[in-house]
Formats: structure tokens, C-alpha cells, sequence
């Protein structure tokens, strides 16, 4: 990187001016340098995870490419602390929405409204029971994949390190186990004699 030693000794401001005025991804790569390792903690304490918050990291610092342009930014150590915290507090929403609804199967949708008449309570009921049937349904590696990550949150690399599985394993016993469960709850749903 030439624009290296030349301005090592830039203020942060200086950096993001130089990169406003240059449109040269390098000042915004000295600002990472800076400042790389600080997000990588905050990323790791939000999201309890080393190999997502390095993911994170290049995220929070290519989005700056864009973002540093629509900003005016006068305290960029603090601006980025707040900005890397946002970026973790929506990855961990985005999470929990994909995992709400990976798990409200799309005949099921009625499973996840709370109806508090019995009609209704009975009907949730049933589905939670249908559920757990199906679960006992999937083979072991599929159940044990579903199990740890739907119903404990654990992450892939806890999943990894509690079965000694592979990533592209545990993957694919996720991904497997998710379109079996469905199917085997609609052979159940099937198999149920009509009321």
C-alpha cells in the first residue's frame, strides 16, 4: 500500500477527507489498521462468535466505503464504535427473524399466532407435539444438527466442536434436516385420521 508511510501521522479526519476527495479505498484501509482490532472486540462480545466477527469486520469496514460519503463524521473513533455496534445489533436481529421464520413452516403459520382461546392452545399444542415426532423421525446426525442449533442456539462452531462434525457437515445436516422435518410433519399431518 504506497499511501502507507506518507500518512501515518493523518488525523482520522484527515484519512476520511483524503478518501472523500481521492475516492482511494487506501485511507479508508489506514483507518482499519487503526482501529481493525477494537471492532473485531466489540464484534466478538455482540456476537459470541470469532470466525462471524471477523466477517463482521470486513463488513463494517467496506460499508464505510459508502457510508463515510453520506456522513458527516466529526469523532470517528466514537462514530465507528456506535456504527459496528449497529451493524452487530442488526446481524443479531436478522438472526433471530431468519431462525423465527425458518421455524414457522409455511402451512404451520397459525402455529406461531397466540390465540389464547383452548381451540386455538390445543391446536399450538398439537403442532409442538407434530414437531418432536417428526424430530424423532430425522436420523441422528440431522436431529442432533436441528436440536443444537434451533432448539439449543448454538452456533455452527459449538455444533462443530459438540459433535465433531464438519462445517460443511454440520451444513448440510442443517440444511437436510430443516426440509425433512417439514416433509415428515406434513406426512404426519396426512396420516392424522380427519376430526
Amino acid at each position: 500500500m504506497l499511501v502507507n508511510s506518507k500518512y501515518k501521522d493523518y488525523t482520522d479526519n484527515e484519512l476520511i477527507n483524503k478518501f472523500l476527495e481521492t475516492g482511494d479505498n487506501s485511507f479508508v484501509g489506514l483507518l482499519y489498521e487503526r482501529y481493525g482490532h477494537l471492532v473485531l472486540g466489540l464484534c466478538i462480545k455482540y456476537l459470541k462468535n470469532k470466525v462471524e466477527a471477523q466477517d463482521a469486520v470486513i463488513q463494517v469496514f467496506s460499508g464505510l466505503l459508502t457510508d463515510l460519503k453520506k456522513h458527516k463524521v466529526q469523532y470517528f473513533k466514537s462514530w465507528l464504535y456506535v456504527y459496528s455496534k449497529n451493524f452487530c445489533l442488526m446481524e443479531l436481529r436478522k438472526r433471530q427473524s431468519a431462525l423465527k421464520k425458518e421455524l414457522e413452516l409455511k402451512e404451520n403459520v397459525h402455529l406461531v399466532m397466540d390465540f389464547s382461546s383452548p381451540e386455538h392452545l390445543q391446536e399450538k399444542e398439537n403442532q409442538i407435539v407434530l414437531m418432536e415426532r417428526a424430530l424423532e423421525l430425522l436420523n441422528e446426525e440431522q436431529k442432533k444438527c436441528i436440536d443444537l442449533f434451533y432448539l439449543k442456539n448454538k452456533s455452527y462452531n459449538e455444533i462443530i466442536a459438540i459433535t465433531g462434525y464438519s462445517n460443511n457437515e454440520v451444513k448440510s445436516h442443517i440444511q437436510n434436516g430443516k426440509r425433512n422435518l417439514k416433509l415428515k410433519m406434513e406426512s404426519l399431518i396426512n396420516e392424522r385420521p380427519a376430526t
